[in-house]
C-alpha cells in the first residue's frame, strides 16, 4: 500500500517552502545585478526550478514508500537514495496516533504515527494517508494486538463506551487552570526591543513608574491569556472511549489528534491539581505508558485521560482504570516540617544578603530590608509542603503524593515496579529521613520524575521497600502460575516478566 497521492503536493509545499524562499532570495539578488527583463526571467527560472525539484523529490518519495500489514508485523519500505526496510511486531506497538491540521482535514489526509516502547522517538510515520486509511490502520493494529485472526463483525456506528467528554464549562475551567506564565519570557523579548523607545516616546515623565507597572501587568495578563487559549484549542472536543482492550481519545480544534492507549501497557496513572484547580474543585488525570514517545501531549510520554474534570469524577475514572482502594495518605513525620522551614530560612537569608550587597556595592538604592518580611511566610510554607506529601501502601498498589503549587498523586500498580531505591541526602540523614523512589518503565521515570515517598522515616522507608519487593515477587509468581494454567494472555505476551513492566528480577521490553 502507498501513501495518499495528495501527499505529494502537500509535502512539496510543506518541505519545499524553505528551498523556494532561499532560491527567491538569491534569485532577486541575481536579477538585480543582471537587470531588466533578463533578470526577471532568471529569477522566474530559479523559482520554477526550486518548485520542480521539490515536487520531483516528493514524487520519488511517494513512489518508493510502501507499507504492509502482515499477520505478525507492520512493514515499511522507504527511502529515495538510501533504502530502509522496517518490520515492527504488533506486540511492540504501544499506540497508533492520527494527526490532522486544518489543511489536512480539508484535503482528507492524515499523519499516522506508530509509537513503540523504544523510548524518545516515533518508530514510524506515514505522511500522509487518507483519513479512512488511517482509521483502518489504527483498527487493524489493534485487532492484531488482540490476537484476532479475522475482522470481527461490528456496528459501524459503535465507537465504544464513552468514558469522558469535555463540555464547554470544563473547557473554560481548563483554560483558567492552564495559565502558564512561562510564555512571559517569550513575550518579554519583543517587549524589551520595542518597549524602551515606545516608553520614552509616549509615557509622561510624571507617570513613568505607573506606566512601567501597567506594562508589566499587561505582559503577565497577555501570557496567561495566550497559554489559556492554547490549552483550550489543544483539548477542544476531547472524548475518551473504552474500546475493550484499549482506550481511544480524540481532541483538538486547529490540529485534530486521535490515538489509542493500550490497557495492558499502562504503567501509572497520575492525578494532577494545581492551586487554582484545587480551589475550584477540579483535577486532571493522565495515563502513562511504557517509554511512549508521542503522547497526546506532544512528547511527554503520558496521555490525558481527563484534561480537566471535577475532582470526584477524575478519581472515579482513575478507579475504573486501576482498582485502588482510597486516597488517604501517611504523611512524613513532623520533623520534616522543621527541615523545610530551615531550607526556606537559608534561601531567604541568601536573598537578603544578595540584596544588601547590591545596594552597598552599586549606586542602586532600594529598601533591601523589606525582604526580611518573608520570615512570616516560612512557617506556613513549610506546613503546606509537609501537608501535601505522603504515601499509601495497598495490597496491589503504592500511591504517592507530592507538590503544593502543582500536586501530583501517582498510583503505581505493584506489578509494574522495576526498581526500588532508598535515598538519603546529608540533610535528611541529620533527621533520620529518607526518600523511597518507585521506578517503572514509563517515561516519567526516564526523565527522573518517578513516584516518590519523600522525607519519610528512614526505618519506615526500609520497611516499605521490603514490603514492595516481596509484593512484586508474589505478583510475578502469580502471573507465571496463571500463564502456565491458562496459556498466553490476550495481548500476546510471551515474557513472564513483561507484566512486571521490566522489573529488576528479569528483562523487560516495556
Amino acid at each position: 500500500m502507498q501513501l495518499d497521492p495528495l501527499s505529494v503536493p502537500y509535502r512539496a509545499v510543506e518541505g519545499g517552502l524553505q528551498l523556494v524562499v532561499g532560491i527567491a532570495i538569491f534569485g532577486i539578488a541575481g536579477a538585480g545585478s543582471i537587470g531588466g527583463v533578463k533578470g526577471v526571467a532568471v529569477f522566474g527560472v530559479l523559482v520554477l526550478l526550486g518548485i520542480g525539484l521539490s515536487l520531483g523529490w516528493q514524487l520519488a518519495y511517494y513512489q518508493r514508500f510502501e507499507y504492509r500489514l502482515t499477520p505478525d508485523t507492520f512493514d515499511i519500505d522507504s527511502g529515495v537514495l538510501s533504502r530502509r526496510a522496517r518490520e515492527i511486531p504488533y506486540g511492540r506497538i504501544q499506540n497508533v496516533d492520527i494527526r490532522q491540521n486544518v489543511i489536512q482535514r480539508a484535503l482528507d489526509i492524515a499523519e499516522v504515527r506508530l509509537e513503540t516502547a523504544g523510548g524518545g522517538q516515533t518508530e514510524a510515520r506515514l505522511r500522509y494517508v487518507g483519513r479512512t486509511d488511517a482509521e483502518h490502520i489504527q483498527e487493524e493494529v489493534s485487532r492484531h494486538k488482540r490476537g484476532e485472526s479475522e475482522v470481527p463483525e461490528r456496528d459501524t456506528e459503535d465507537r465504544g463506551e464513552t468514558l469522558f467528554e469535555l463540555d464547554g464549562r470544563e473547557l473554560v475551567v481548563l483554560g483558567i487552570v492552564s495559565m502558564d506564565l512561562r510564555l512571559l519570557s517569550i513575550l518579554a523579548v519583543p517587549a524589551s526591543i520595542v518597549g524602551p523607545s515606545v516608553f520614552t516616546e509616549f509615557a509622561p515623565a510624571t507617570a513613568s513608574v505607573a506606566v512601567l507597572v501597567v506594562g508589566l501587568v499587561g505582559l503577565v495578563v497577555a501570557s496567561a491569556v495566550v497559554s489559556a487559549a492554547i490549552a483550550m484549542t489543544r483539548y477542544y472536543g476531547f472524548v475518551l472511549t473504552d474500546q475493550g482492550e484499549e482506550y481511544r481519545y480524540e481532541r483538538g480544534l486547529l490540529q485534530r489528534f486521535s490515538g489509542s492507549i493500550p490497557k495492558n501497557k499502562v504503567q501509572t496513572i497520575t492525578l494532577t491539581e494545581n492551586v487554582i484547580a484545587r480551589r475550584l474543585g477540579y483535577a486532571s488525570l493522565s495515563i502513562e505508558t511504557a517509554g511512549y514517545a508521542g503522547g497526546s501531549q506532544g512528547g511527554s510520554g503520558s496521555q490525558s485521560a481527563i484534561p480537566i474534570a471535577q475532582r470526584a469524577h477524575a478519581i472515579e475514572l482513575a478507579g475504573r482504570i486501576e482498582d485502588f482502594e482510597g486516597l488517604d495518605f501517611e504523611r512524613p513525620p513532623k520533623r520534616a516540617r522543621e527541615r523545610y522551614a530551615a531550607r526556606y530560612g537559608i534561601v531567604l537569608a541568601v536573598l537578603v544578603a544578595a540584596a544588601y550587597a547590591v545596594v552597598q556595592l552599586t549606586s542602586l538604592s532600594a529598601p533591601w530590608y523589606w525582604l526580611l518580611g518573608g520570615v512570616v511566610l516560612i512557617p506556613p510554607a513549610a506546613h503546606l509542603k509537609w501537608r501535601n506529601r505522603g504515601y499509601r501502601l495497598e495490597e496491589d498498589y503504592v500511591i504517592t503524593r507530592n507538590g503544593f503549587w502543582s500536586r501530583r498523586i501517582t498510583i503505581v500498580p505493584i506489578y509494574r515496579i522495576q526498581t526500588l531505591v532508598t535515598a538519603e541526602t546529608v540533610f535528611q540523614r541529620r533527621r533520620d529521613l529518607a526518600t523511597l523512589v518507585v521506578d517503572t518503565a514509563g517515561t516519567y521515570s526516564l526523565v527522573g520524575d518517578d513516584a516518590k515517598a519523600v522525607d519519610i522515616d528512614v526505618r519506615a522507608a526500609d520497611r516499605l521497600r521490603g514490603a514492595l519487593a516481596d509484593d512484586l515477587q508474589e505478583a510475578i509468581v502469580e502471573y507465571r502460575h496463571r500463564r502456565e494454567h491458562s496459556g498466553p494472555i490476550a495481548d500476546g505476551s510471551t515474557d513472564p516478566d513483561e507484566m512486571a513492566g521490566g522489573s529488576s528480577v528479569g528483562p523487560t521490553d516495556g
